[in-house]
């Protein structure tokens, strides 16, 4: 699930329940992209590729997103 925004839940409180239902359903999340209205609904692969780390909750990636070639 990638979105443009800083957080898929509410920060105003302290439960997460879209985190929840979506890691638990083994379902990554991808927050902070940008542009994401140029992408096609189709067509296109994504790929995050973080740094490597351990211990921790969330993490900056690389994002991409490699276009299918027109037919």
């Amino acid at each position: 699930m990638g979105i443009d925004s800083h957080n898929i839940d509410n920060t105003k409180g302290k439960t997460r329940p879209v985190h929840t239902t979506l890691l638990g359903a083994e379902i990554l999340i991808v927050e902070h992209l940008c542009n994401l209205y140029l992408l096609p609904a189709e067509g296109f692969t994504f790929s995050a590729i973080p740094p490597k780390f351990k211990g921790v909750g969330t993490f900056p990636v690389r994002a991409m997103a490699k276009l299918a070639k027109p037919d």
